[in-house]
């Protein structure tokens, strides 16, 4: 896989792309990075990337020539990429989200800078707009960091066990079970004994039951795209019963 990130500040990527997980998947080819600085790819003279908006209004915009001729170039490089908006107003980025960017051969992530962008990247550039959360960040440097460590985690290979990406919270509508290492009992606290007890299946289906009840108590909007099996709604009553008894 191929991820190339067009921003004003390539100075900060080397970090990320260096690092943890992302480092081990390009040494291992499993994907290749590149900060691009689209600024060079201005055609005026002092090679300005934003200009005042028509009809007034506060802020500068993004040009969509520098953005428009960067795309232009990776393309000439023999590629079709998938083109990704990094902005506050588009899709919400979530793990299944994530698992469609990772079937991609090639992404392209614009990070935006100022008041925002000219509406002609949006509709005629970007393939997709993509929005980490409602809130405003300086620039798109750091959602695309987001993006692109949730992304190069699911590529095949990158984990060292593969598993791990299948069971983590989000993946199948649900957060994700408990943890416990050693010791057994620290600072007066067990592990719970099915954990302990070597018996995979019931260690299973106690997984199961944790994540379900822990994502009705944390995140019951889940619930709305992933309704309960009959199995979690019986563990639903449990828990409703217990609550009126306790």
């Amino acid at each position: 896989m191929k991820i190339d990130v067009l921003t004003l500040f390539p100075e900060m990527f080397p970090g990320v792309f260096h690092s943890s997980i992302l480092k081990k998947a390009q040494e291992n080819n499993a994907v290749h990075y590149r900060a691009i600085n689209f600024r060079s790819y201005a055609n005026n003279k002092h090679q300005s990337v934003d200009d005042t908006p028509y009809g007034g209004g506060a802020g500068m915009l993004l040009m969509p020539q520098p953005l428009f001729s960067a795309v232009e170039a990776i393309k000439e490089e023999g590629n079709d990429p998938h083109v990704v908006m990094m902005c506050p107003q588009g899709t919400p980025f979530t793990q299944k989200k994530a698992a469609n960017l990772a079937t991609k051969k090639h992404l392209v992530l614009i990070c935006g800078h100022y008041e925002g962008y000219d509406e002609r990247v949006r509709e005629h550039l970007a393939d997709e707009e993509i929005s980490i959360g409602d809130y405003i960040l300086t620039g798109g440097e750091l959602g695309a960091m987001v993006v692109l460590d949730a992304v190069t985690r699911l590529l095949p290979g990158v984990l060292g066990n593969a598993e791990s990406a299948v069971t983590e919270s989000f993946e199948n509508g649900r957060l994700e079970h408990p943890h416990y290492t050693r010791p057994a009992e620290f600072q007066g606290h067990h592990v719970p004994d099915v954990l302990l007890s070597g018996h995979h299946l019931n260690i299973n289906e106690w997984r199961k039951k944790e994540a379900f009840l822990r994502t009705v108590k944390r995140r019951p909007d889940l619930l709305e795209s992933y309704p309960p099996s009959p199995e979690e709604d019986r563990w639903l009553q449990e828990m409703k019963k217990n609550d009126k008894t306790s």
